[in-house]
């Protein structure tokens, strides 16, 4: 009788052992990562546990672009040598496994699409979308590419844009140009995806790249930012560089960041001596330690948000005009 009573202990000892094995996950906070949706805080955690590397993510990547963006005309093209950055980060990290590889820079290994006005010196065009500067050769990396290169991000390929940023034919439709042809809102391909920065926005929402950069001179980084359900951080002008950004406005241009916004900011913001005149004054008021500092969870809680009812501006298609 005893024996019979100590295999009963063993048997209800052993489910409820098996019981903590199935929920340990859920009050332990643990989970299987995905890539998808995931946040550049989640892919750091990722890479320093070992669950992920940049040539995985960087292939996953170009994976969802070969299979989305027939459809979606969010990326113009591929950086050929993105796989050789991924390698490059994925030894960098090694290198320093066990040691300070925690200390690497957010962007470390991150792959990010910038916006087809924003030069690059490697084998990709800059062209804002335009057959006219299709295999022309720019002279430098643009200011924040040096900065994100710096950083050891990964630059995945270029986003598409409205050509010249919008500023080809007012008539134009937002997010086409003749390069990639029309851009399309992933969540509604018939809603009007906006623009300039309509590729920028279009890529994240898809999932086809972690962060994008973007520039805006009157609305092109919040209004493709709201059109595809995405964060997006217009700066104040001289903030982040314009040097090697083809330009529109000096007085109104400005490189911001699409998706995860705030890591992006803190890295390309700063003094440029290749547009020294605007940097040079708005770098006088980026807070020590950055802005990373001031993302808080609760950073809403407590505050009034305004909803507006009646908008400025008429829809300028008849989906917009149904979707709400």
């Amino acid at each position: 009788m005893l024996r019979d009573q100590h295999l009963v202990q063993v048997h209800v000892l052993l489910n409820f052992l098996l019981i903590l094995i199935v929920i340990a996950p859920t009050f332990g906070g643990h989970h299987e990562f995905r890539i998808k949706e995931a946040t550049i805080s989640e892919i750091r955690n990722a890479f320093q546990h070992e669950k992920l590397t940049s040539r995985q993510l960087v292939k996953f990547y170009l994976h969802e672009i070969s299979k989305l963006n027939p459809l979606l005309r969010g990326v113009i093209e591929v950086n050929p040598d993105a796989l050789r950055q991924a390698d490059k980060a994925d030894r960098e990290r090694k290198s320093m496994r066990g040691g300070c590889s925690s200390e690497l820079h957010h962007l470390h290994g991150i792959p990010i699409l910038l916006k087809d006005n924003i030069a690059t010196k490697d084998k990709m065009n800059t062209t804002a979308g335009s057959l006219a500067l299709l295999r022309s050769i720019v002279p430098r990396d643009a200011g924040v590419v040096k900065k994100l290169r710096k950083a050891g991000a990964i630059i995945l390929g270029k986003a598409s844009l409205s050509e010249w940023a919008h500023f080809r034919s007012f008539a134009a439709p937002g997010g086409w140009n003749a390069r990639a042809g029309q851009g399309k809102n992933p969540y509604v391909l018939s809603a009007y995806p906006c623009g300039s920065s309509s590729g920028s926005a279009i890529s994240v929402a898809a999932n086809l790249a972690t962060v994008t950069l973007g520039t805006e001179t009157d609305g092109s980084i919040f209004c493709p930012s709201s059109s595809n359900s995405v964060v997006g951080i217009k700066p104040t002008v001289g903030l982040t560089s314009r040097s090697g950004v083809i330009p529109v406005s000096p007085r109104q241009d400005t490189v911001g960041t699409v998706a995860d916004a705030v890591y992006v900011l803190d890295t390309i913001v700063g003094f440029d001596k290749r547009d020294g005149v605007a940097t040079r004054v708005a770098s006088k008021f980026i807070p020590k330690g950055g802005y990373l500092q001031f993302l808080k969870p609760d950073g809403l809680k407590g505050k009034r948000l305004g909803i507006l009812r009646h908008p400025f501006f008429k829809p300028r298609s008849n989906s917009i005009a149904t979707l709400r």
